[in-house]
């Protein structure tokens, strides 16, 4: 049986697609193991610049594959569990796993991204998408709610009406009107294309200072002032005492285009 999700690097940035083409990638729980897998290894892996996230075939994920899912219900039972020192289960770690990589992730969608597949994409820190895709918080149509990190996710997207309306009715939106409420960053014809040049252009900065925005944005977003001044301060002393800033500095002055050492643990 070939791999649910499939992981290549080329250039420091990882390509990593969702790849059951035959059922538009709805996720089922071994998609849910690799995806957590795959972001895990990559987290160890120093010289990573960033991430395309998206999915082989006509689209970029259906949703959840219940009929394969709720075959296994001790499984399931499992699966549901958080892990304490995570504070996410399974279902929540295969979104929530890509905001704890130190490098950028962009969500590259076309066609459908419903349910478990829109809140994975809206764990990227961007998405690209198609004008004409598919984007639904697709959980009403089955009676429940977004439990994939989606509330946490919509509640730094889009304004509380709209993610009430969107979850409450399982509305279907295109990629274009998906822009405009928020939910996606940017229409593109050709999403993986706009992914891997946004990846190309952020891998000519530090890979400390990428870093250390994505961690100060996250960790400081609903916070005050006051621990977000904190926390600015504490990462930017740690930058100053970083050789890629140094080279970074010494590049902008002459001109030239820096050269990098491995990220800073």
């Amino acid at each position: 049986m070939p791999p649910a999700v499939t992981c290549r690097v080329e250039g420091g940035i990882a390509q990593v697609r969702l790849d059951r083409p035959d059922k538009l990638n709805a996720l089922t729980l071994d998609t849910l193991d690799g995806l957590v897998g795959v972001a895990r290894d990559l987290r160890r892996d120093r010289t990573l610049r960033g991430v395309v996230l998206g999915g082989e075939g006509e689209a970029f994920c259906a949703g959840l594959d219940f009929a394969t899912v709720l075959a296994d219900p001790p499984r399931v039972a499992r699966a549901f569990v958080p892990r304490p020192w995570r504070g996410t289960n399974l279902f929540q770690e295969a979104c929530w796993a890509w905001r704890r990589l130190p490098v950028p992730v962009v969500a590259a969608v076309h066609g459908y991204c419903y349910g478990g597949g829109l809140q994975i994409a809206l764990a990227a820190d961007l998405r690209m998408t198609t004008a004409d895709a598919r984007w639904s918080v697709l959980e009403a149509k089955w009676g429940l709610v977004p439990d994939m990190s989606g509330v946490q996710a919509l509640a730094q997207q889009v304004r509380m009406d709209v993610a009430k309306r969107l979850t409450m009715t399982g509305e279907v939106v295109t990629g274009q009107r998906a822009v405009e409420l928020g939910l996606a960053s940017e229409v593109h014809d050709e999403p993986f294309v706009a992914a891997t040049r946004f990846l190309e252009e952020v891998a000519t900065r530090s890979p400390d200072s990428v870093a250390a925005t994505k961690r100060l944005f996250e960790r400081t977003w609903t916070s005050g002032p006051r621990r977000t001044f904190a926390r600015e301060r504490l990462e930017q002393a740690r930058l100053l005492r970083r050789g890629n800033t140094r080279a970074a500095r010494e590049a902008a002055l002459r001109r030239e285009t820096p050269a990098f050492g491995p990220r800073s643990r």
